[in-house]
């Protein structure tokens, strides 16, 4: 065929007259390609003769051939098809803009709302798969060891926040916490990697403290069947426990995760401020439009995200929640504080808390023994200016969502999202008596 082409012939193919077997000649009209039939080998000619009929005299006549039209199925079943050429797939560009929470702010609107007081963080969420009921601050400490604490928890739970426990605390520190703090249970959640050990010590656990309703799911890359199997084995083991599972980025993962017995879908790959797999990898997505596309995908399934990564302040949680999060969770934010994991350095008369990301060399020699020779780390270890106590930045967030509530006349977070309208910009503050704060 011209060009080497070899698609199939269809419903409508013609073919040459039967008085002259070796034309070449087809109808323009019918078959505007021009295939040349010399290029079908004999068996195709014969089994398009056999399968098909004549359809109109009259158009026979006018073009000298006949138009014949044949079963598609048994055609398939039947003939022997020129082979197709291969062509290499090409690279894809995605040309539509993506942005990250530094190229927006958020457009002030008329408010009727009197003071910041009036505004309600509250919210109650209904999951999909579990069909378990949420109240609370949908605001998470991220499971990683020098966050998601049992100390941090304690804490969070005054505020009716919640924490992603990590995975390495024993059955016994699990036990001894429960005991000693049993009103913090409904706001935990107990994480897991994909592994069979991780799956057995979820099972004791959750067996064990049957008011911890809320179980993480978490690997840094969510795009494996095997993540997507494992998630189905959680769900069938734990039908009434709340899922949370990622990370993704796209929209299509979100629902077949979704579809696959988790409840809320954790989005994010590469925003961390400890996280290099940008870096390492050169896969990313920015985290704004991540979490508008993930939430417009989830919330059409009655699931739900958390925006889990790339907030550096409370304007940036706020803008999370703004794109359609229906949870933020937080790493770097919540580190560096007492009651932060990570070991307590002082230097020159100051103190920093060590913070790294659950990829980082330091994690995986602490937990693995030390990063396998066929991957590399994808985290990095800082030292964090020590903060004190994690309340104050709690209030500091809060305060600082309530006040973009205010801004934009939403009197409850739920609001906050139907009142955004982000602008973007090229410089979000004034750097003239800049600082890290």
């Amino acid at each position: 065929m011209p060009g080497g082409s070899s698609a199939r012939p269809t419903l409508g193919v013609i073919v040459p007259c039967p008085s002259d077997p070796a034309a070449s000649s087809v109808c323009e009209l019918c078959y505007p390609e021009g295939l040349q039939h010399r290029s079908w080998n004999s068996s195709v000619t014969r089994s398009l003769r056999q399968l098909a009929e004549p359809v109109s005299a009259a158009h026979k006549a006018q073009r000298g051939c006949a138009r014949l039209v044949a079963n598609q199925e048994e055609l398939r079943s039947t003939a022997t098809w020129p082979r197709r050429q291969e062509v290499p797939a090409m690279p894809h560009i995605d040309n539509d803009v993506k942005l990250d929470f530094k190229d927006v702010l958020l457009r002030p609107k008329r408010s009727t709302l009197k003071s910041r007081s009036e505004v309600d963080l509250t919210r109650s969420f209904s999951f999909r798969n579990s069909k378990q009921m949420y109240t609370g601050i949908p605001i998470i400490a991220a499971n990683m060891d020098t966050v998601g604490t049992f100390e941090i928890a304690k804490v969070l739970c005054k505020f009716s926040l919640f924490t992603a426990v990590h995975k390495h605390y024993s059955l016994e520190q699990w036990k001894e916490f429960a005991s000693q703090n049993p009103d913090c249970l409904e706001h935990l959640a107990a994480s897991s990697g994909t592994g069979s050990a991780d799956f057995e010590q979820l099972g004791q656990i959750l067996d064990a403290i049957p008011q911890v309703k809320y179980i993480c799911v978490d690997v840094a890359n969510g795009y494996s069947e095997h993540f997507v199997e494992f998630v189905k084995d959680v769900r069938k083991r734990f039908p009434e426990h709340t899922i949370m599972a990622g990370n993704v980025v796209t929209g299509e993962m979100v629902e077949e995760l979704i579809l696959s017995g988790a409840d809320i879908i954790k989005v994010g790959i590469g925003p961390g401020s400890v996280c290099t797999t940008r870096k390492k990898t050169g896969v990313g997505y920015p985290q704004l439009s991540a979490v508008m596309e993930c939430a417009d995908a989830a919330h059409g399934l009655k699931g739900h995200i958390i925006s889990d990564g790339g907030c550096n302040c409370p304007g940036d949680v706020a803008k999370a929640f703004g794109a359609g999060a229906d949870f933020v969770m937080l790493g770097g934010m919540l580190a560096g504080h007492s009651e932060s994991g990570g070991e307590l350095i002082e230097r020159d008369g100051k103190k920093y808390k060590l913070f790294y990301g659950m990829s980082s060399e330091m994690a995986m020699k602490k937990y693995a023994g030390g990063v396998a020779e066929y991957r590399a780390s994808e985290g990095k270890t800082v030292e964090m200016p020590f903060k004190g106590d994690v309340e104050h930045t709690i209030r500091d967030i809060l305060g600082g969502i309530r006040s973009t509530c205010t801004y934009v006349g939403a009197a409850k977070l739920k609001e906050l999202s139907r009142r955004t309208t982000f602008i973007r910009v090229t410089q979000q503050v004034n750097p003239i008596f800049s600082d890290k704060s």
